[in-house]
């Protein structure tokens, strides 16, 4: 069979997966349901309810499934040559607090769609196809990355178990043993996956951006996923004082924590300039509630940054920048910075070839697309990291992400399935 024919029968099978799809998401959202949005917390009721769904799904395919020490969800269909080092495609089903019902779901669905469509045109991959559903890839919730994918990698910074969950201040050891995992595996650095026994890992996941609607493109093939650092928990110390105290004399964190900001936004300005592409976010930024008062200068300041680039030298020299910029207003302002415990995740590069294919697939598909860097991290740049080769579709998504506003529509996601069902067909099924 030439191409286009292969091409035509995957996006007709994939297209008969619909109602497969659009159920999966409805059960999805009835999971985490949670006015507004939803929330499917990770380690929690709705990231189990989530898992249980996917479950049910893989076993009514006849795929087997199996959990490894931090509780992800494997769905298995079973290839030719079961030694042979196998494909895990997937994503998250946690989200954020009140988030989209799309957000990491997209990725399991495809997966899932991906293998229905394979049986259901009777192919049969040379290696196994593992469809994973990640747990607690949301770092908003522990204040670690990539929880579930570095735990199944043995890749999970020390401490990581230690963390508390920002709601319940119980550990993600707690949380995690609770939902049926092993902690003390994951601290032993125990692999439930080898990177050597991975052919590739692929992810499908909504763009978190408006960048495929303005384009009118339904999809597009990421070009990498950016490395970060980050302070969860920083504070400026100062002194607290009365308010008619002159400037000479003050020690203001709140005016630092501006003079800090103003200079990273100075930092990101300067790089745009000169085409570096990164990203710097304070995502908390505020006074002491418990001390503060319009006829007070703030003591204490509090902060969060997280700072991302597609490349490990920018990233190097932004952390040195980040050091420096304290510096400056340490001395400038008469403060103290404390930027607590420093979070990292590596960049996340794309395997060439896999990114060749995603292309052409979708031209034999006939489907529009764009070549887009992702503005975020996810579970793809772990596996990336432990050097499995790496591959990342994006769904057009008029509304972004972390909110309940996601609109991914139906026919985007199954065109972009029908990439990644198709990237299946051709490298394990001839």
């Amino acid at each position: 069979m030439n191409g286009n024919i292969v091409a035509a029968e995957i996006g007709g099978a994939v297209e008969a997966e619909r109602a497969l799809a659009v159920s999966l998401f409805d059960a999805l959202r009835r999971d985490g349901l949670d006015e507004p949005g939803v929330t499917r917390d990770p380690y929690g009721p709705g990231e189990q309810r989530a898992h249980a769904t996917a479950t049910a799904a893989a076993e009514r395919l006849g795929l087997r499934v199996e959990r490894d020490f931090a509780a992800n969800t494997y769905m298995t269909l079973p290839g030719r040559d079961p030694g042979a080092p196998r494909v895990v495609v997937g994503s998250h089903l946690d989200s954020v607090p009140h988030g989209g019902n799309f957000d990491g779901a997209a990725g399991v669905v495809a997966g899932l769609v991906a293998v229905a469509a394979l049986k259901r045109l009777g192919l049969t991959p040379s290696c196994d196809v593992a469809v994973m559903a990640v747990r607690a890839e949301e770092s908003a919730w522990f204040q670690v990355s990539y929880v579930g994918s570095r735990s199944a990698l043995g890749s999970l910074p020390d401490g990581a178990l230690d963390a508390k969950r920002i709601d319940t201040g119980r550990t993600l050891a707690e949380h995690m043993a609770e939902c049926g995992g092993d902690p003390e595996a994951i601290r032993a650095r125990r692999r439930f996956l080898e990177p050597a026994k991975l052919r590739a890992f692929l992810e499908l996941h909504i763009e978190q951006a408006p960048s495929l609607v303005e384009d009118g493109l339904p999809l597009a093939v990421c070009t990498g996923i950016p490395g970060n650092f980050r302070y969860p928990n920083a504070r400026i110390e100062g002194r607290n004082e009365h308010v008619g105290l002159p400037r000479r004399f003050r020690r203001d964190a709140a005016m630092a924590g501006a003079d800090f900001a103003v200079a990273l936004d100075r930092t990101w300005e300067e790089h745009e300039a000169r085409g570096v592409p990164m990203a710097a976010t304070l995502g908390r930024f505020h006074t002491d509630a418990a001390l503060h008062g319009m006829t007070f200068v703030p003591g204490l300041f509090h902060f969060s940054l997280d700072v991302r680039a597609y490349d490990e030298a920018v990233l190097a020299g932004l952390d040195r920048r980040v050091d420096a910029i304290v510096a400056e207003v340490e001395r400038r302002r008469g403060v103290r910075f404390d930027l607590g415990r420093k979070a990292r995740a590596a960049v996340g590069p794309v395997d060439p070839g896999i990114k060749a294919s995603f292309e052409a697939g979708a031209r034999a598909l006939g489907l529009p697309f764009a070549e887009l860097g992702s503005p975020a991290s996810h579970d793809a740049a772990a596996f990336a990291e432990a050097g499995v080769p790496m591959g990342f579709l994006f769904v057009r998504n008029q509304n972004g992400s972390h909110n309940p506003e996601e609109a991914m529509e139906v026919d985007d996601f199954l065109h972009a399935t029908s990439v990644l069902t198709l990237w299946l067909a051709e490298n394990l099924c001839r």
